[in-house]
């Protein structure tokens, strides 16, 4: 079953198109400004529009096949035409149309039609899976791991990533759910289309609903215009639920009837809204003990379960951190910095340490130190000394003695302001003033300082 747009003024002709396309999913509209609203929205894979009505909004059908492409490239355009004015169609389909129909539409020609029409987007999607295939090949080899979980886990992905399955993603905070989440729709049949990520816990509770589901005007206080919700603009595309266990039990209601019956309301309005969109949900949280506690719904529960995939903590995979910590430092580039490997104390310690926040608190931990290292080498000098333990590194400069004696010294003021400001609002989890006020010096002079040196608060928190 295709999805097909109509956009037809002709009663007969509109009549005689969805006779013939019954067994398809068919939508009408009685002008261009309102289809081309909501093509930019939902995915169609055919677009029938009368010569008069694509001419005329824009001035002539080339500009209203230009604005017909702006909104969904990919779509397949047929134009409805009178005999006397064929001439015009077949300019539209030298400027890109698929075809064209004279009016009145005859059903054997409509069919015909529609025959090399449905050709024409079965072979794109076979050119578009072969080049998911492609892609999924190449991800998969840049995931190398040695670790059985994760192979296992890494298999998992590329059985899923092709079906329709709803994913459940389990596992501790930062361990790269919403990483995976993004693997599984670039490696799927949706991957052309959008992936909407939504942090179900960030959003204030009177406003999830709206959020994920839209409102029409005037459907509460504020709200001056209609909102197409997360789902809404991921249509034919991708939702990821983050921190699914946070959205409350009327919300729980609404996104149940959505697994199920593939369709919603905005909040507010009366208009039954079809849904073709996959659904990722995660979680850090416990479901199950959630649904013990009466927290969470079961049946909710059991739909989003339908293909889980346990996440296992960086600790569990310690194998993988010379590598995640290599590819982090290739990400220091744009920065400036040519870090080439990584000295062994720090590797050493890398290794022994438990990771509490995983692979984010990796990541982060790398950013910070590419932002300090002066060397080629990430050196002990630029890692948190807590990671040592006991067996602390000692702050040690190599003076370059070709340098003068003013400007080696500058050198390595340099370093250590880099490196105290860098412990400093690491211990402070990135707090202006309490780095300030610990320092000795005004919140202006640490900004100053930070900007010197290049240091962002964001990747101490």
């Amino acid at each position: 079953m295709k999805s097909i747009m109509i956009i037809c003024r002709d009663e007969t002709d509109r009549y005689t198109l969805l006779k013939e396309l019954a067994n398809h999913d068919v939508r009408v509209f009685p002008t261009l400004d309102d289809a081309l609203e909501v093509l930019s929205r939902l995915f169609f894979d055919a677009v029938f529009i009368d010569l008069e009505t694509l001419s005329g909004s824009f001035g002539s059908p080339h500009k209203g096949m230009k604005e017909v492409w702006k909104r969904r490239p990919s779509c397949e355009v047929v134009v409805l035409t009178p005999p006397d004015s064929v001439r015009l169609a077949v300019d539209a389909v030298r400027d890109g149309a698929a075809d064209y129909l004279t009016a009145p539409v005859q059903p054997d020609e409509l069919h015909l039609v529609m025959g090399h029409l449905f050709r024409s987007v079965e072979l794109k999607t076979e050119l578009g899976v072969q080049a998911d295939d492609q892609w999924q090949e190449k991800t998969l080899d840049a995931l190398q791991t040695q670790n059985p979980k994760m192979q296992a886990l890494y298999e998992k992905v590329e059985r899923v990533a092709g079906t329709r399955s709803t994913v459940l993603l389990t596992g501790e905070t930062g361990t790269g759910k919403s990483f995976l989440a993004r693997l599984i729709h670039q490696n799927s049949k949706r991957r052309g289309r959008q992936f909407i990520s939504v942090h179900c816990g960030a959003i204030p509770e009177p406003l999830t609903e709206s959020e994920l589901f839209g409102h029409e005007k005037g459907a509460f206080t504020g709200a001056i215009k209609r909102k197409a919700g997360k789902f809404e603009l991921a249509e034919g595309g991708t939702i990821f639920l983050d921190e699914i266990g946070t959205i409350s039990h009327a919300t729980q209601v609404k996104l149940l009837s959505v697994l199920q019956d593939r369709e919603f309301q905005r909040v507010g309005g009366e208009e039954t809204i079809p849904c073709n969109v996959r659904v990722i949900a995660a979680t850090n949280e416990d479901l199950e003990d959630l649904v013990r506690k009466g927290q969470f719904r079961r049946d909710l529960f059991y739909r989003l379960n339908v293909f889980p995939i346990e996440v296992p903590p960086l600790r569990e995979h310690r194998e993988d951190i010379p590598q995640l910590a290599t590819r982090f430092i290739q990400r220091s580039k744009p920065i400036g910095k040519e870090i080439h490997s990584i000295h062994p104390k720090v590797l050493d310690a890398f290794m022994r340490y438990d990771w509490p926040g995983n692979v984010r608190e990796l990541e982060n931990l790398v950013e910070r130190a590419c932002i300090l290292e002066t060397g080629f080498v990430l050196s002990p000098e630029s890692v948190p000394q807590e990671l040592f333990g006991e067996d602390r590194c000692p702050v040690s400069f190599q003076a370059d003695t070709d340098m003068p004696l003013a400007e080696a010294r500058q050198q390595a003021i340099d370093r250590f302001e880099r490196m105290y400001l860098s412990q400093l609002l690491s211990t402070t989890r990135g707090s202006i003033a309490q780095t300030a006020e610990k320092a000795g010096i005004t919140t202006r002079q640490l900004h100053k300082l930070m900007t010197r040196h290049g240091l962002k608060k964001e990747i101490f928190k």
